[in-house]
Parts: C-alpha cells; sequence; structure tokens
C-alpha cells in the first residue's frame, strides 16, 4: 500500500485560472469497501475565455483515507495521508456515487 499526503484546500476561498475563477465548495467522505473516501466538490466559472463563457462542477478524489488530518503543512493547511485509488472498478463505483449524490459533471481521480 503506497500513500502520500494531501493538503486540504481552504474551502470557499475564490482561485484565479486562466480561463475564469473556481472555488471548493466540500469536502467529504463516504464508505467504499469497508474504507472511507475523501473527496472535494469545485465549481467553475469560466468567463475570461476567448471562446465563451460557461460553468460546471467537478470532484476530486484524493483517494482512501489513512490519516485524517494528521499535520499541519508549512502554510498551516491540514493534511491527510491517502491511498490512490487505482482500480477501475471502484473507481466507476466513485464516479456513479457523486454524479447522483453531488451532481457534478466529472469526477477525477489524483
Amino acid at each position: 500500500m503506497e500513500t502520500e499526503l494531501f493538503t486540504h484546500p481552504e474551502l470557499h476561498c475564490e482561485v484565479t485560472a486562466i480561463g475564469g475563477h473556481y472555488v471548493w465548495v466540500k469536502e467529504g467522505r463516504f464508505p467504499v469497501e469497508g474504507r472511507e473516501v475523501l473527496y472535494l466538490v469545485g465549481c467553475a466559472v469560466l468567463d475570461t475565455t476567448c471562446c465563451g463563457v460557461g460553468g460546471f462542477a467537478w470532484a476530486l478524489v484524493p483517494g482512501f483515507v489513512v490519516e485524517w488530518k494528521s499535520g499541519l503543512s508549512p502554510e498551516g493547511r491540514p493534511v491527510s495521508r491517502v491511498e490512490r485509488i487505482r482500480d477501475e472498478a471502484t473507481q466507476a463505483e466513485i464516479r456513479r456515487y457523486l454524479r447522483d449524490s453531488e451532481r457534478v459533471h466529472q469526477v477525477n481521480f489524483l
């Protein structure tokens, strides 16, 4: 089991990107296969692109929680230890759950 550190982003803090801006609006966990999955929900607005405007919501899945907020980053943000989710069947199950429960357009895995 290979694990890595994940620094939790600040929620509700607008981040400017090249095509617009985005905000992490939610952090959550839910059980899958007897373990906890960590996920974040973000909303983006594309309003400074050359090809039009739009927006979407997505989820980011850092992985299974191994240690929950067990430390701090140099910037003072909470850090958890996670195990990335590589199994495609498990990813498909998580995608279905998050699309149904969070109404996101896409689900990305680290």
